[in-house]
């Protein structure tokens, strides 16, 4: 069973590579899409009962916000994938601008986000922790890791 965490700030790619590589074996827990924290216990609380495998599809800036699933997830026996999305933030901002009106992050939130950004450690519980780049051509790029994402 895999629990596995985005991390990084908005516009960097996290749910475009969730929809590519996980839209059909894992659950995707987003506030995004479930609106409020205690909907999105509630979808974590019945995938880790069930065994569901799943995505937190979030930008999990800091350690502490990364803990309310690690934490969980490692006492139902999951195994804990951490993918750190490592993108310039003139570039996520310009995926920003890409994208669909309705769909942008002004951003001073997305600064805001990268303020906070504490870069994830396999000391935090990961059992696994890789780094995701975007090539030239657009095609996301997993650099395995077992140690600090620096």
């Amino acid at each position: 069973m895999q629990a596995i965490i985005l991390i990084g700030i908005q516009g960097t790619g996290k749910s475009t590579f969730f929809k590519e590589r996980f839209f059909d074996t894992h659950v995707r827990i987003s506030l995004d899409l479930l609106k409020t924290r205690n909907r999105e216990r509630m979808v974590l609380e019945a995938c880790l009962r069930s065994g569901q495998e799943f995505v937190v599809d979030n930008t999990n800036p800091t350690i502490e916000k990364r803990k309310r699933y690690i934490v969980p997830a490692k006492a139902a026996n999951f195994e804990v994938v951490g993918y750190y999305f490592e993108l310039s933030v003139p570039d996520a901002l310009e995926r920003n601008r890409k994208r669909p009106q309705e769909q942008r992050i002004p951003e001073k939130g997305i600064l805001a986000t990268y303020h906070r950004l504490q870069i994830p450690s396999s000391n935090e519980g990961f059992d696994k922790l890789d780094r995701v780049k975007i090539d030239a051509q657009g095609l996301f790029k997993v650099e395995e890791r077992s140690d600090e994402v620096r």
